[in-house]
């Protein structure tokens, strides 16, 4: 055996010992950095903490809705309302059929055998397999009567309040009323509200009244009526929350494209082939390294501080980043183009201005155009967030929905317009590039 093969069968042999090194290396940083997680997130602590139970609230409010049955025990008065607000209160005398007055009293059968009571001075809950929870007033505090034991833990009771919570409902008394919350499936009152001519209606019916029914308003047709009472519906607002997404695409596109129109000639000065002074390329690129290093969000409570809310000051701030983005990847664009070209439109007689136009423009322009319209598209998002700082678009509803507490439908319905919004701009962005940048015909 030569020299030779000695030294390549030691290599070899220490090339698989190193492997083998690393083999047993990397398992063991990863079950090390897992252990380091597992400490310094409190992973523990944070399961003890975890309330599954309120994340099946959370997810079940999401699809469904609850109708409020109140009584004010200072004034005997009964109010039936959908999410408990006013506009979405049942006229007098008419009532959902689990409601019902008989004499004094309100009956409300919340299904499966639960039936609270409502009496002038008094109230009771009868709950199947447990027995009947009586509420009353006695002095300064309430009087409750339970089934003989101890009290089960969805029974919160204290001197001035006890509530109930069952799978068929929520049942609170305090002295100053006694509310009974339903919940039922779906989001109630989407299309059309409780005064609404409309409302109740099966879609046979409605398709019956929009094609060929007697006009309920003279003035116009009951399609645009229908039309009409649904954008303005004052529960679901539509029409505020079109408009709310509407600012959130504006805010993304004039943040963007504004990016693009300020980048694009401080990119010239960027490029080494076309800025020969070092000094005056280091600085626009650490303009760029600043303006980018800086986060959207932190822009946009800077600005919202200068120039007060609204979606505008949301728009600077895209501007703001995406222009060091911009810069950036512009100025990278134009150092990898094609020089020969560029000598071509100089041997013409072209001046400086020509030769970008006709020389450099057109090499730039499909990965201008592609990093635009991705940009645009991850905008569309970032807006939704932006919006909920400085007060435009969908996320200030979205926020102030949350905020509420209560409307975690209009949560959801939010969250699936989001969704649906980016969808849209991911397909049009990629139609776009698709017929701007490879040229694909149109079909018609």
């Amino acid at each position: 055996m030569t020299a030779i093969d000695m030294t390549l069968r030691h290599d070899v042999s220490a090339l698989f010992a190193r492997k083998r090194r690393m083999a047993f290396l990397v398992p063991l940083l990863l079950v090390v950095y897992l252990a380091y997680i597992f400490v310094a997130f409190d992973l523990p602590g944070l399961a003890s903490r975890a309330r599954i139970d309120n994340v099946g609230i959370l997810l079940s409010d999401f699809w469904s809705h609850k109708t409020h049955v109140t009584r004010d025990n200072r004034s005997g008065d009964v109010t039936v309302a959908i999410e408990g607000e006013s506009k979405g209160a049942y006229p007098p005398g008419l009532s959902p059929d689990w409601v019902s007055q008989q004499g004094d009293a309100t009956l409300i059968d919340l299904g499966a055998g639960h039936l609270v009571t409502y009496t002038p001075d008094a109230a009771a809950y009868e709950i199947p397999g447990y027995g009947t929870v009586a509420v009353r007033p006695e002095g300064n505090a309430l009087a409750v009567d339970l089934p003989p034991g101890p009290a089960p833990d969805w029974i919160n009771q204290s001197a001035t309040r006890i509530s109930v919570t069952t799978d068929q409902g929520r049942f609170a008394y305090t002295r100053s009323k006694v509310e009974v919350f339903r919940y039922e499936a779906g989001w109630e009152l989407f299309f059309f509200t409780l005064d609404s001519p409309f409302y109740g209606k099966g879609p046979l019916e409605l398709a019956g009244m929009a094609l060929w029914g007697e006009r309920v308003d003279p003035e116009r047709s009951n399609l645009a009526y229908m039309l009409s009472e649904f954008w303005t519906n004052k529960m679901w607002h539509h029409g505020d929350v079109a408009w709310a997404l509407f600012e959130t695409v504006l805010m993304a596109f004039l943040g963007t494209m504004g990016a693009g129109i300020v980048a694009l000639p401080l990119a010239f000065l960027a490029a080494s082939n076309f800025t020969p002074l070092r000094s005056i390329r280091f600085a626009f690129r650490r303009v760029f390294d600043f303006v980018r290093g800086v986060d959207a969000l932190i822009w946009t409570i800077i600005l919202s501080r200068a120039f007060g809310p609204g979606p505008m000051t949301g728009a600077l701030a895209i501007l703001i980043t995406d222009t060091g983005s911009f810069g950036k990847m512009f100025s990278e664009a134009l150092e990898n183009i094609d020089e020969k070209q560029v000598e071509g439109i100089r041997s013409t007689g072209a001046n400086s201005l020509q030769r970008a136009r006709f020389g450099v423009i057109p090499q730039v322009t499909p990965v201008l155009l592609s990093q635009l319209l991705y940009y645009l598209e991850s905008n569309t998002r970032s807006a939704t967030v932006i919006g909920a700082i400085v007060g435009g678009g969908i996320g200030l509803l979205l926020t102030q929905a949350i905020i509420t507490q209560k409307d975690w439908e209009e949560v959801a319905y939010y969250m699936v317009l989001i969704v649906l919004m980016v969808m849209a701009m991911d397909t049009l962005s990629g139609w776009l590039r698709r017929k701007l940048i490879k040229g694909e015909p149109v079909r018609s």
